[in-house]
């Protein structure tokens, strides 16, 4: 009888634990999302001044909803090449999430052939840090919530 209790209360952590993991999935996607994008730009910032350097990005919607599985989402970032060996080199263009990546549009030409706009880039990076912090916020919010719903206050 006692082994039956032990059960039904593992069974029961077992499916919390589950439905915390779904709750938080959408979350976890996006803030891995917004840390690539961020050393994107800062790789964009650090080669400001190398010849030929291409900046690039990835379009943060698009790939989100990519990755979640959502309509309407950039069917360029979904469709990935499978690594059906271990000796296959990784597909061109494509980062983490399946997040397609993007030249940046070139403002102004540059001599040296760098498409890098530090105002640009610096105004996307601080945008980026800012969405993080956010999403952080958002996330210790949700923990906070079901902490109390554990707690029973």
């Amino acid at each position: 009888m006692h082994n039956d209790s032990v059960d039904n209360y593992y069974s029961r952590f077992v499916i919390m634990l589950d439905r915390l993991q779904q709750d938080l999935r959408p979350l976890q996607t996006a803030l891995g999302l917004r840390s690539y994008r961020q050393e994107l730009l800062a790789s964009n910032i650090a080669n400001g001044d190398t010849p030929y350097f291409k900046a690039r990005d990835i379009d943060f919607k698009s790939a989100l909803g990519a990755t979640l599985g959502m309509v309407g989402a950039d069917s360029a970032s979904a469709m990935l090449l499978a690594r059906t060996q271990v000796g296959h080199l990784a597909s061109e263009g494509v980062g983490p999430y399946g997040a397609a990546l993007k030249y940046r549009a070139e403002y102004q030409g540059a001599v040296d052939g760098n498409t890098v706009n530090m105002d640009v880039e610096r105004s996307s990076f601080a945008e980026n840090a800012v969405q993080i912090e956010a999403l952080i916020t958002f996330i210790n919010g949700r923990f906070r919530t079901m902490q109390s719903a554990i707690q029973g206050q």
